[in-house]
């Protein structure tokens, strides 16, 4: 059966759609059948972010009424195998559709619509593990720590976290932050993704991250993917965490531990002033074939 992972954001310009397609495409380069689906009900952006252009001759409909399967009424991205795409659906039940889902395909990334609504509502109904996308700012954090409420109110129980767009500056404003806001993300953290300009050059150029010639935030996504996968592999960018005497450490992260990995909070064991350290580790290799 496959895994229905829904990733969300508190509030708009966390880099939500391109970690999707991001994440998406790494799983299908790993060779897992991977579908996304966009659920913004305004005209999504993620086909733009997949690099791809829409069109598609089988309509949802026909899959609930068992006339298609779920992989024929999406459209397979042309340079990557294992990867698919979906519009989003309207207005009903998707219970029946992600069963269907489930069946035919190995990970289905769902991009949902950024803050509290009803939508955000719709894309989380019957998911199997929510990633909350925040970047490393206080307002971004402060409406991540809502979702995560809104989240557990839905009866979400597994859930993650990815801080994006990291510059050491950023990093460093977290000092001044309250720990009941950034504990919940450390504990829950499989990704630290570094603010990487390219992205937004290999979308104007129509060339998905993973194939193009500079990949520098691509390793960090692809060890997201990994980490969503069950491998444990090791942090590319560390947040050291410092004890102080004035502030009592934290107990580490246990509940999330299999499988994935501990995280830099369970690792470190303390939350008092964070520092961005880059480590040098294995560089994987995407062997995707160019057309």
């Amino acid at each position: 059966m496959g895994k229905i992972i829904a990733i969300s954001s508190g509030k708009g310009g966390t880099g939500k759609t391109t970690s999707v397609a991001a994440i998406s495409s790494c799983l299908a380069a790993l060779g897992y059948k991977t579908l996304c689906i966009d659920f913004n009900a305004r005209p999504g952006n993620l086909d733009l972010a997949l690099c791809l252009k829409r069109s598609r001759n089988v309509s949802i409909s026909d899959v609930l009424s068992d006339q298609a399967s779920a992989t024929e009424a999406c459209l397979h991205h042309p340079r990557i195998p294992n990867l698919y795409y979906m519009p989003a659906p309207s207005n009903f039940d998707c219970s029946p559709l992600f069963a269907k889902i489930r069946r035919d395909f190995d990970y289905c990334i769902i991009d949902s619509p950024s803050g509290i609504g009803a939508d955000f509502m719709l894309a989380h109904a019957d998911t199997d593990m929510s990633i909350i996308i925040t970047t490393a700012e206080l307002p971004a954090m402060r409406d991540a720590n809502a979702a995560q409420l809104a989240l557990c109110d839905l009866g979400v129980t597994d859930l993650r976290y990815i801080i994006n767009r990291v510059t050491k500056k950023k990093l460093n404003q977290l000092r001044t932050m309250s720990s009941d806001i950034v504990k919940p993300i450390y504990d829950n953290l499989i990704g630290i993704i570094p603010e990487d300009k390219i992205i937004f050059r290999a979308m104007h150029d129509e060339i998905p991250l993973i194939l193009y010639y500079k990949r520098n935030s691509a390793y960090h996504f692809l060890d997201a993917a990994r980490k969503i996968a069950g491998e444990k592999i090791p942090w590319r960018l560390r947040l050291n965490l410092t004890p102080t005497a004035s502030e009592p450490q934290s107990e580490p992260d246990t509940k999330h531990a299999a499988g994935l990995g501990q995280s830099p909070a369970a690792e470190n064991n303390n939350l008092n002033w964070i520092k961005l350290t880059k480590k040098k580790q294995y560089t994987p290799t995407i062997k995707i074939k160019k057309k």
